[in-house]
C-alpha cells in the first residue's frame, strides 16, 4: 500500500511586494494554520518519507513550518523542490507522484497550489470516507490536507479514481471538531 498526502499551501498575502505570484508569502493566519496542520500530521504517524514541494515562497514556507512541527514524530522526510508543481494540472501532478517511484517512499506528501491540487484530489478519489468526500467536494482550502491510500506497492500504478480518500482535514474542520 502507498499513502499520499496532498497539502495545499497555507494562507498568503494578497500580493507580493515584487508583484510576482511565486513570491507571495504566508500571512499571520497562514503561519498559524501551517503549524496546526503540521502538528496534526505529527500526531497521526507515520509521517511522510518524502515531500515534493513547489518552489514558490508560500509552499516553501508551508513546508518549513510543517517540517518543524513534525520534528520528533519520526525520521524527517526527505524533500525535493519540484518547479513543475507550480501551476500544475492534475495530469502533471500525477506525473510527479509517479516519479516518486525512483525513491519509492511508502508515504509521499505533495505541497502545492489550487486549482490543480483540488482537481487532483477529486480525480484521485475512487472510494473512501463519505463525509470527507463531501467536505472536499467544494474546495481544498489553504492548509487543507487530503490523505489517500492506494492498493499498490508501486507509485507508477497510482491513477485517477483508484485512490481511497482516508480523510480530509483543515484548520477550520479541526476548530469545529474541538468545539464538539
Amino acid at each position: 500500500m502507498r499513502r499520499l498526502l496532498l497539502l495545499r499551501h497555507a494562507k498568503t498575502e494578497t500580493d507580493a511586494p515584487s508583484g510576482h505570484d511565486q513570491d507571495r508569502r504566508l500571512d499571520e493566519r497562514g503561519h498559524r494554520d501551517a503549524a496546526e496542520i503540521g502538528g496534526w500530521i505529527a500526531g497521526h504517524p507515520p509521517i511522510p518519507e518524502l515531500a515534493l514541494v513547489s518552489p514558490a515562497v508560500r509552499t516553501t514556507q508551508t513546508w518549513e513550518i510543517v517540517r518543524d512541527a513534525i520534528k520528533g514524530a519520526g525520521p524527517q522526510p526527505n524533500v525535493e523542490f519540484v518547479p513543475d508543481l507550480y501551476g500544475a494540472d492534475p495530469a502533471q501532478l500525477l506525473t510527479a507522484i509517479r516519479m516518486a517511484s525512483v525513491a519509492d517512499p511508502k508515504r509521499l506528501m505533495l505541497i502545492g497550489h489550487n486549482p490543480g491540487m483540488h482537481e487532483l484530489a477529486l480525480t484521485l478519489t475512487g472510494s473512501g470516507d463519505e463525509a470527507a468526500k463531501r467536505a472536499l467536494s467544494d474546495n481544498l482550502p489553504t492548509s487543507g490536507l487530503a490523505v489517500f491510500d492506494f492498493a499498490t506497492d508501486d507509485w507508477n500504478e497510482v491513477s485517477f479514481r483508484r485512490g481511497k480518500l482516508v480523510l480530509f482535514v483543515s484548520p477550520k474542520l479541526l476548530k469545529q471538531a474541538s468545539r464538539n
